[in-house]
Order: structure tokens, then sequence, then C-alpha cells
């Protein structure tokens, strides 16, 4: 047992520790936290686990209040963290449980292609994706969109790239929730949005977000691979990018908006960060219609991204990419809010389930599963779960996992996203003073290339938890299961 400020951290086995409700007379419910010893020996060294504790304080908060092992400080909510507010308890909404890069996620397209056909044009191949793919700070795209087309992607998100002959229509039935959350209000959205998101939309941007080319290097469940079709040796590629600026300034905006909110409605908040709203409210239903606006942009853009990795393939390899065998295994949002029902305490209810640096995780459907969860996953993964995709840092592998029924159980079918940072930008940068990232990844085999002169440093390996531990993690509590690792082969960073 240990105390970090006011509150009280018990382990309550291997991989999960417990924060009471009663070491604090504001909260609701207890605060899980998701670790082992190791990480849990940091994650007591910042404030994140106090922001689990705040989070439990929200009106309608159920169960529990969540965190992952890659679990670091937030705006508000930590990053990592997981909470479900019961709509009709007068359950809240909470830009901060979202995040600012709105629907940040990851899509994983797999290729006919093994290690031996790409070893030796490694170099060559991330040239031409980082001719092809526009990366940066404030970099715009090959797209240009009118304020009509951006209303209209997000309306129908992916679906309207599709419709304009930019992408694929298989890729939209495996893509969470199809690709386009129902209930956006395009007239919720500002016109600074609106003004940068014009020319956003197929654009990777900077900080953490990357397309890798990758190989799957080791195989744990070789029957849900099969369904994936990932083998050893297959080269695939992930591509991890959000909203843009697009998403970022709704989150400010909405921020703004809220401020007033909380005292309204009589929510006393333990941080002014935790703004929130009462879902069924005006200000909870704005929100919600431009934080959906802003997921159905972030998968138009993961949409146009693949497109233009496949045209660079086509183009390298001069085939066709149905000839290279690309096709999209899954693509999972990591920042977002939804409003599915679970079964809690034997009933199901409806709820408002916030995901920051979280990824949805739902299990193989049974005769038990909700019409949620039925439809939540496409029908080629019925009997597997739904594919969890967990992106390494820089130089360090990747994992693709799946969705298990105990995490339906225990978390609302969620589970990790990621390494989870260790270090600030800033301290990234100072830490590779006089170093030369690019060079020393070429060492280990990993050829990268990123248009800002920080872009390396900031993203060092070292500056993020070892992902290992961390799916070693959610794989040991089973709330998601290890199905392939993949390692990096060469990645284009903003």
């Amino acid at each position: 047992m240990s105390k970090m400020n006011e509150i009280t951290i018990e382990k309550i086995d291997d991989y999960r520790w417990r924060i009471p409700k009663e070491c604090r007379s504001d909260m609701r419910v207890d605060g899980i936290i998701y670790a082992d010893e190791k990480l849990m020996e940091h994650i007591q060294q910042e404030q994140a686990a106090l922001q689990v504790a705040n989070v439990a304080t929200l009106p309608g908060i159920v169960r529990a209040s969540l965190a992952m092992p890659d679990i670091h400080w937030g705006y508000g909510f930590c990053i990592g963290g997981v909470a479900a507010m019961d709509i009709e308890a007068g359950g809240v909404i909470s830009p901060g449980g979202v995040g600012y890069d709105i629907n940040c996620g990851v899509r994983l397209l797999r290729t006919d292609l093994t290690e031996g056909d790409v070893r030796d044009k490694l170099e060559g191949l991330v040239n031409q994706l980082f001719r092809d793919i526009p990366c940066g700070v404030g970099v715009g795209g090959p797209y240009k969109f009118t304020d009509d087309d951006l209303k209209k992607i997000c309306l129908h998100g992916a679906r309207y790239v599709v419709e304009k002959g930019l992408a694929n229509e298989e890729d939209l039935e495996v893509t969470e929730a199809g690709g386009c959350l129902p209930g956006a209000d395009p007239d919720a959205v500002s016109k600074h949005a609106y003004q940068r998101g014009r020319d956003q939309c197929g654009t990777l941007g900077a900080g953490n977000h990357f397309i890798e080319v990758q190989v799957v290097e080791e195989v744990f469940d070789k029957s849900a691979a099969d369904v994936m079709e990932l083998s050893l040796g297959t080269i695939c590629v992930m591509i991890h990018s959000g909203s843009r600026g697009f998403g970022y300034q709704i989150c400010d905006d909405a921020i703004k908006m809220m401020r007033q909110v909380p005292e309204k409605f009589g929510i006393s908040l333990p941080d002014r960060q935790l703004v929130c709203a009462p879902v069924n409210s005006q200000e909870g239903q704005q929100y919600l219609g431009a934080m959906r606006s802003a997921a159905n942009y972030a998968w138009a853009n993961r949409q146009l991204l693949a497109q233009l990795a496949r045209q660079a393939f086509e183009h390298f390899f001069k085939s066709s990419s149905e000839s290279l065998g690309i096709r999209q295994v899954y693509d999972v949002a990591h920042n977002i809010a939804r409003i599915e029902t679970h079964r809690v305490d034997g009933k199901e209810r409806r709820l408002c389930v916030h995901r920051k640096g979280a990824t949805r995780a739902f299990g193989p459907i049974t005769d038990q599963s909700t019409e949620d969860h039925r439809k939540g996953i496409p029908r080629k993964y019925h009997q597997i779960g739904q594919p969890v995709l967990i992106p390494g840092s820089m130089g360090t592998a990747s994992y693709v996992l799946i969705g298990t029924q105990r995490a339906m159980e225990e978390t609302f079918g969620s589970t990790c996203h990621g390494a989870g940072r260790v270090m600030s930008r800033k301290e990234a940068i100072r830490h590779a003073a006089g170093r030369s990232i690019d060079k020393e990844l070429a060492a280990i085999g990993i050829f990268a290339r990123a248009r800002g002169r920080t872009g390396l440093a900031e993203e060092q390996p070292a500056a993020y938890k070892d992902v290992h531990d961390v799916v070693d993690v959610v794989d040991s509590a089973g709330i998601s299961r290890k199905v392939a690792r993949l390692r990096p082969l060469c990645v284009v960073k903003g």
C-alpha cells in the first residue's frame, strides 16, 4: 500500500491496483489501474494516478475510473484513461476525456510482400513514402475540400472519401464504426475549425504520428492471425494519425464553451480541466455533435493516407495494390467518446464511454452479447474478437491483439493504446542533444525520415515506456490477447 498526495493505492493482484473510493469523500467509484510492479514505480512518480481519482468524482460514472498500463498525465483525464457515464443517471461528457487529438487512431494494412522482397529496397521505399505522403506541422495535402465538402466529411466520414473514388469500399467493413459515427453535427463546428481543416485531410501531421513499414516477426495466436491474413514475414503498413488541427480546434472550442457549465448544473469538480456537461444537456449534445464530426474527419483522413500509401507502393514496386495483396486488417480509434450499451450489475445500461489514449477491445460474439457488441465487430472477426492495434514507439515493435470477454466484463471492452510517454517532448529533445537519432535507428536496420528538425528527437524510443511491458500487462490481465508482434523496418514521421 502506498500514499500519493491525498489518495491511497492498494495492490489487488499482479496486474491491477485500486484507489478505493473511501480515501476521498468526493469519489463516487474506485479507481483501477492496470499495471505491474515495474510500471507502477513510474506511475507513482507522477500525477496521473491522481487524475484517475479525480475522474472518479464525475456524475454518472459507473463501475470504476479505469487506467491502462500506458497511463501518463494528460489534460483533465490521464492519457490511458477509460470512464463510462450512465446517461439516464445524469452522466456527463467531458472534452478532457477524449483529448485534443480527437480520434487519433491506427490503421493496419497487410501485403503479400515478405521481408525478403523489401530488405534491400527499404531506403528507396521510405524515400518514396516521404515524398508522397504529406507530413509535418501545418503541411497541407493534395486533397482540397470546400466547406461544403468538409461538412459532408463530418457527416459521412470515410464513406464520403469512398464515394469520391479516393478509397476502397472494402476498407469500411474493417474500420471501427464503419468509419463514421452517427449523430455528427457540422453546424456545431466553428468557422476557425473549418479553416484549419480545409487542407489537412489526407496529411499525417507531426508529434507521435507516423507511417511505418513493418514485418510480422512473431505470431502468438495462429488461428486469429490467419483470420487477419498475418503470417511470419508478412510486410505490413501501420498508419497513425487523427483529426489534425480540425479536431484540436473543436476540443479547444468545447473547453471554452463549457467553462461555466458545471456551475450551471451544480457539478463540483476537483480540477477545472474536467469541465463537462450532462450528456443530455444542450451543451453536452453540442460537444458530442462536434466531437463526432472530428472523429469522422479523422477516419476520412486515415482513409486518404491509406490510399496515398497504396499509391506509393504501386509506384515503387511498379505493380497494382491488388497484385501486391494490400488489404486492410483494421482501423481503431484511440481518443473518442461513444454511446454504448454495456451490462453493469447485471443490467444493460446506456453509457457514454470515454476512451482517451485507450482502444476499444470488444471480445468475441456470444449469446450474451449486446446488440451494440454484435454490430460493433466486422462479421469476419465475430469468432475471434475485435483486432486491437498497439503501435510501439519509433524503433520498437508494435502489436496486434484481440479483444476478450473479460474486457467486456471489466473495462467496457477497452485496453491500452500504445507505450505511453515517460519524457516530455522538451525533455526528449534535451536527451537527444549531440546525437543523431536517424543514424542510431539506421544502425539497427530502421530507416527513418522526418519533416521537422526535432521530430525524431521528440519521438525517440527512450521517450516512451517499454511497449513489451505494457502489452504483457493487458495480455496477462486478460483484457486483450496477443496475436502478433510487428518489427519496424522504415518509418516516416512529421
